[in-house]
């Protein structure tokens, strides 16, 4: 039986991943020189497939990483001398707090329950903090940071940078990158693509920064921002690459041009419409996030009172997984992925079989 994926990461597969798959074996890119004009030309097309689709300005470079977890580190290195200031409210604003420890930083946190949102006007960062990090979607809460609360931040607080965690958002939020020193996501989520590529975009002014901390400290050893950002005026990587993922990636990206990002992000709030409407009228389901304006629109976290376990093996047979809920939530919630690879028609189907229950 062939499976829809309704996971929170990795997810499903866009529809065409595997037609451009084949294109990328049968053109044989898989063995060519990382130093060639030939991988310079699809590095080149798949970075400005991206800055169209963000809006990313000349201002910023979009750098490839192994993961979005290594953005952490990269963006501790470059932007924090000494200390830096997290929003917590899930376990991977958490881990992002903790990797700035575990890098001996100052790690300031300002935290609340998952489940729960941030606004800006209560957030007061640190006076001496040089980096306020921001999860835009709590992957593990269901929690989305609404972007204009985001920006608002920033402009109260224009001397500090600010780092954006858009894992299991891009590309819906729309961020104003005039505003944003750097952002970061992962490609098996909402781009529907295996995991093994992190993509980071980075301004100036980080790099700035960078380069001034790496006169007192280290700033890391491998992929340090500096050496990313000066192959990336040459559209290369430091070190070989993930061609296959930079290939598929830019495909993916061109049609979601083709589609149109308001048009995508459009679909995905009708989506996420139907299922929140779905889990408040349902018996046996409701909401983990009470507060509408924080609740995620690309995925969606339902409180159950059967066992997570049974409905999901129930949902399986019906030919669709769905993800559990993370840690000590895992027996009692749902996580709902609602990515562009999963269609209006999937969802509903979905909806259908969770009401038989």
């Amino acid at each position: 039986m062939s499976l829809t994926f309704f996971t929170p990461g990795p997810a499903q597969l866009y529809p065409t991943f595997e037609k451009h798959l084949q294109t990328f074996v049968s053109n044989q890119l898989g063995s060519i020189s990382h130093r060639s004009q030939q991988y310079r030309d699809l590095h080149k097309f798949t970075v400005d497939q991206l800055r169209t689709l963000l809006n990313v300005p000349d201002t910023h470079a979009i750098l490839f990483l192994g993961s979005a977890s290594e953005a952490w580190e990269r963006i501790l290195f470059s932007c924090v001398e000494l200390e830096s200031f997290h929003l917590v409210n899930g376990s991977f604003s958490k881990k992002f707090y903790d990797y700035s420890n575990a890098l001996n930083k100052y790690a300031h946190k300002f935290e609340k329950p998952m489940g729960s949102g941030f606004s800006a006007a209560e957030i007061e960062v640190p006076e001496y903090a040089e980096l306020i990090c921001v999860t835009h979607n709590e992957t593990s809460s269901g929690v989305q940071m609404p972007v204009s609360e985001i920006h608002k931040l920033k402009q109260k607080n224009p001397g500090k940078f600010i780092a954006v965690d858009i894992v299991s958002s891009a590309p819906y939020p729309d961020l104003d990158y005039t505003l944003i020193d750097t952002a970061f996501f992962s490609v098996q989520k909402a781009f529907g693509l295996p995991a093994g590529l992190g993509v980071w975009i980075v301004s100036e002014k980080c790099l700035a920064k960078a380069k001034s901390i790496k006169n007192q400290y280290s700033i890391g050893a491998h992929n340090d921002l500096p050496t990313l950002w000066k192959n990336a005026q040459n559209n290369e990587t430091p070190a070989t690459p993930n061609v296959m993922g930079i290939y598929l990636l830019g495909k993916i990206a061109e049609e979601f041009n083709q589609i149109g990002v308001q048009t995508m992000r459009k679909q995905t709030e009708q989506k996420a419409a139907s299922i929140y409407k779905f889990i408040e009228k349902t018996a046996g389901f409701s909401s983990f996030v009470k507060e509408k304006p924080y609740r995620s629109q690309t995925v969606i976290v339902a409180d159950t009172e059967q066992p997570s376990a049974d409905i999901i093996k129930n949902i399986k047979e019906k030919g669709m997984v769905i993800g559990s809920g993370y840690g000590e939530f895992k027996a009692s919630q749902l996580r709902i992925a609602n990515f562009p690879a999963t269609s209006a028609e999937e969802v509903d189907k979905l909806l259908y079989e969770l009401g038989k229950l």
